[in-house]
């Protein structure tokens, strides 16, 4: 009984995902390069998008809330975990685990939102591209960046508020490198198997519903290309579409697993991965995809390199 009565605002202590022998210091350092050209990648992307008016249509506006939220995602835990691992100390308050689980859930929530609603806009570009600026005009685009917002916005309120009426007094000990609300649950002294499984079925809805919209405007646009007549045209939109679909895919594939399948059939080990998978490889992977397999964003990275090179000569 002792124990129960903690109060809500000690420390927690996060496991991490390293210790200080040779092959861990090698993936911390693999870490640490990943999380800084993935921020780099994203800011520079952010950057073309701001510099090159030929960007200025909406696929690279929703393509810039993604890098914003690929720039938020691993700022949320990398930094703490690279403290925790380079002082030797992994603790951290009760507030600070409250904000960085409200803040990768807004994060997770918004980016699957957004890259439903860019399926859409490949579906208009692609299926109906004469009606385009009409279905796809500024208004437009800001209520779907705004619906991505706020939907993070309210899942992660929500979810957080519940998670934290839940009294933690056994362990204080996180087996995770943050504190991702699966995790968190587990150190509860509450039976919070009704939660769980309602966090499950949230999930199912977060991320199916999406998933769905997805699918359906793929399965348009392909039978869309397989009818044109332009082979310039048919790959052009098959650039574009196997770009974001390469995104959708490392990302749901590592959200599904997570808050789709119950807990007792993945591990600590297994949860680490897959949340360093979405929080931290795939951000850092979305500008390659997207400027390494985009004419566009080559041509306005060659067009502003060389812009700064004719100001250098000068």
């Amino acid at each position: 009984m002792a124990e129960s009565n903690q109060p809500m605002t000690s420390d927690f202590i996060l496991v991490g995902l390293f210790n200080h022998t040779g092959p861990h210091l090698v993936l911390f350092s693999l870490v640490a390069s990943m999380f800084t050209a993935g921020l780099l990648g994203n800011t520079a992307l952010l950057f073309l998008i701001h510099a090159d008016s030929r960007l200025h249509v909406p696929m690279y506006f929703l393509l810039g809330q993604l890098s914003l939220l690929d720039i938020g995602f691993p700022l949320v835990t990398i930094p703490k975990m690279a403290a925790g691992f380079l002082l030797g100390e992994g603790s951290i308050s009760f507030g600070g685990c409250a904000a960085q689980m409200f803040f990768l859930m807004l994060m997770g929530v918004s980016e699957a939102v957004l890259l439903s609603l860019m399926s859409y806009d490949r579906y208009a570009a692609v299926c109906h591209p004469l009606h385009y600026p009409v279905l796809m005009r500024r208004q437009v685009c800001l209520l779907m960046a705004g619906t991505s917002w706020l939907s993070g916005v309210l899942v992660a309120s929500v979810q957080t508020a519940v998670a934290l009426r839940f009294p933690y007094c056994a362990s204080r000990t996180v087996d995770h490198f943050c504190c991702e609300l699966p995790a968190l649950l587990k150190l509860s002294c509450a039976d919070t198997s009704a939660y769980e499984l309602a966090l499950s079925v949230s999930g199912v809805l977060i991320l199916l519903l999406p998933i769905s919209l997805i699918v359906t405007s793929y399965g348009l646009v392909l039978r869309a290309v397989l009818h044109m007549r332009s082979a310039e045209a048919r790959h052009k939109a098959l650039a574009t579409c196997s770009s974001h679909l390469t995104v959708v895919g490392l990302f749901y594939g590592a959200a599904v697993f997570m808050y789709m399948v119950p807990g007792a059939f993945h591990g600590p080990h297994q949860d680490n991965v897959l949340s360093l998978f979405y929080s931290l490889i795939t951000p850092a992977l979305n500008p390659l995809v997207y400027s390494l397999r985009n004419r566009e964003v080559r041509r306005a990275m060659v067009k502003v390199v060389g812009r700064g090179g004719c100001r250098a000569k000068r």
